[in-house]
């Protein structure tokens, strides 16, 4: 029986690799997918059996793909691929959805392989969706939606303020900063920007650069620049400019819906 796969992570270097890797074995053939929306329109096609998900991605993480397939009739078995360190790899594990560790191995490959394929001929497999089911909880995507307030820091006192008033998120040294139109505060409990986009997950948030997430209904206007980039006016009253980083710029324009 032929497995089709498909790889999904925004980094091509990554997704080319396990595409290498798994010519070793006859019985797959893959198939690629950049960003989350990419893979969920691949998947809702219902020509995907397994799904190779990078779980950090910019924007719409592996757990949006991981959540909206879970819509479909005969939802694909799923493997995340993650530079997480062990411990969080061993709650993926007590969770029963398998993993692999960056930088990926050929023997770890064919092991999860064969775990897959005891599973490929189960109809029902409801110890598979209990798992995601608890995964997806553990991850705050269970059908919930996400918190639209966001805890700052401010006058001595944690405060929530609406996501919709928050301009864009930055790292500044140590802290992560939400900038608002009456000024930066300090964000309470995110430490980095990919806890911040962790949190932000399902709201309309998109990370530009690697220093910088903006809110994309707070866009007054953008432009291509030069190298490859574009130039963000955000509607601020300083009108803060920000520069989407070349290598996501393709994701940038799909999330406005104009890729």
């Amino acid at each position: 029986m032929t497995i089709r796969a498909l790889i999904v992570d925004d980094e091509a270097p990554a997704r080319d690799e396990l595409a290498y890797l798994l010519q070793a074995h006859p019985d797959v053939v893959s198939a690629q997918a950049a960003t989350a929306r990419e893979a969920l329109e691949v998947i809702g096609q219902g020509r995907v059996d397994l799904v190779f998900q990078d779980i950090q991605m910019p924007g719409e993480d592996g757990f949006h793909v991981l959540a909206g397939a879970q819509s479909l009739d005969h939802p694909p078995l799923f493997v995340f691929v993650t530079a997480f360190d062990q411990h969080a790899i061993r709650a993926f594990e007590e969770n029963a959805a398998d993993y692999l560790l960056k930088p990926v191995s050929p023997e770890r490959l064919a092991k999860s392989l064969e775990r897959v394929r005891r599973h490929m001929g189960e109809p029902a497999a409801p110890h598979l969706s209990e798992a995601i089911e608890r995964l997806l909880s553990t991850a705050g995507h269970a059908g919930h939606k996400p918190l639209a307030r966001l805890a700052v820091e401010h006058g001595g006192r944690i405060s929530l303020i609406p996501t919709a008033k928050v301009v864009l998120i930055e790292a500044e040294e140590k802290r992560v900063m939400a900038v608002t139109d009456t000024g930066r505060l300090p964000c309470h409990g995110i430490s980095t920007l990919a806890k911040a986009c962790e949190r932000l997950a399902g709201l309309p948030f998109f990370q530009a650069n690697r220093a910088q997430v903006i809110n994309l209904e707070r866009i007054a206007e953008f432009a291509p620049w030069f190298g490859g980039k574009y130039s963000v006016v955000m509607a601020d009253p300083a009108r803060t400019e920000v520069t989407v980083s070349r290598n996501r710029v393709r994701d940038f324009k799909a999330s406005l819906g104009i890729a």
